[in-house]
């Protein structure tokens, strides 16, 4: 059974792994691009890349709702933690074997002050290892770096990066992290959410699609994704 890749809006994401539910930076509420509310989502594992509100998003009133377990870095679980939900603490370079596969914390570019000022910790993509044997790369909210080369070698099935520009890497910049990464495909995110992420990711599309071996398939929110379709 493939696993299936749901695009949110913005950089919400679903992962439906063998009937494991994950939701990655839980942002529903206040979302406008959102197509469901939280308290619809089911989820056993919540996976926060970094402490911005529009990515830690509703993940507290799920986690409480479904007693999902929250994967994060050591310091945005702690901060969980102290709220009463259950977690798993990682950090960047480090994998644990979870039911769903094989999750590794990945470096990201970017900040990661919790909503109420406390310390984040470092910001984190999610490099996973499904039981089947794919390998998905969400790059979380960050530039480009070239160690996304390494990354790359792992032999990519899937990646999700940003192209929104401002706060992540921007069009130009995202389609040189395809080029170091060359996933089989890539699922842009954080785009066009609000006025200041607005990009044209059709035109995005016909550049990695000229340039590259990758393909890019467009999601609108809400929409799926089956890997090895």
């Amino acid at each position: 059974m493939s696993t299936i890749f749901t695009w949110y809006g913005h950089a919400t994401i679903g992962l439906n792994c063998e009937g494991i539910k994950l939701v990655v930076d839980p942002f529903f509420s206040g979302n406008p691009a959102a197509t469901v509310k939280p308290q619809e989502v089911h989820a056993d594992y919540l996976l926060i890349t970094h402490g911005h509100g529009d990515h830690v998003g509703d993940a507290l009133d799920i986690a409480r709702r479904t007693g999902a377990t929250v994967i994060a870095n050591a310091e945005i679980s702690g901060w969980f933690s102290g709220k009463g939900v259950k977690t798993h603490a990682q950090h960047i370079g480090g994998g644990f074997r979870y039911p769903f596969g094989y999750l590794k914390l990945t470096q990201a570019l970017h900040g990661s002050a919790l909503p109420d000022g406390s310390n984040g910790g470092n910001p984190a993509g999610f490099l996973l290892t499904t039981n089947a044997g794919e390998k998905i790369y969400l790059a979380g909210d960050t530039g480009l770096f070239g160690d996304m080369r390494l990354i790359g070698e792992e032999g990519l099935d899937l990646a999700a990066i940003p192209i929104g520009d401002n706060y992540t890497m921007g069009p130009d910049d995202a389609l040189r992290a395809v080029k170091l990464l060359q996933p089989k495909v890539v699922i842009p995110i954080h785009y066009n959410t609000f006025p200041l992420i607005q990009q044209d990711v059709q035109a995005w599309k016909k550049r990695v699609e000229a340039e590259t071996e990758t393909r890019v398939e467009v999601l609108l929110p809400g929409g799926t994704f089956a890997l090895g379709a």
